[in-house]
């Protein structure tokens, strides 16, 4: 009986492992929209070029629409009644600079490949970019920005 259960338990972790796996992937966009890392990195890096506070108005706003409902870019939203996830009181002051960047690199993004990459995607993408422009290894630019 015990063995039944450890191989029972062994391919119930096989199956999951295998699952999820099968979620993400590295280069997803490389065959369909393969230049969209470097749009989307181009155009966070021209707006941190802009103002400074787009690094962490990007990030809040990244890590607001994960922890509400998941990630699924849903606090880019707008409604007419005020009753989107952008509307919640706690989404309120939320840095417009943060939705600048999104919103510019979606537009960036559907002008090379049109209904190609969600939006999630590029506000996770941009939250990325923003994190590795501040690094360590990216000191110096951001030295020269101020």
């Amino acid at each position: 009986m015990e063995l039944w259960r450890a191989l029972l338990f062994y391919i119930v972790v096989l199956v999951v492992i295998d699952v999820g796996e099968a979620q993400l992937r590295h280069n997803f966009y490389e065959s369909t929209c393969p230049n969209v890392e470097l749009i989307v990195r181009q155009t966070v890096m021209k707006k941190v070029k802009q103002t400074f506070v787009t690094v962490p108005a990007t990030l809040r706003l990244f890590l607001h629409d994960c922890f509400v409902e998941g990630c699924d870019a849903s606090i880019l939203i707008s409604s007419s009644n005020g009753d989107a996830e952008k509307d919640a009181d706690d989404n309120l002051s939320l840095a417009g600079d943060g939705f600048d960047t999104v919103i510019q690199a979606k537009q960036e993004v559907e002008s090379a490949c049109p209904g190609v990459v969600s939006c999630a995607d590029i506000l996770a993408m941009s939250a990325r970019d923003v994190v590795a422009l501040v690094s360590i290894n990216h000191s110096t630019y951001i030295l020269t920005l101020l």
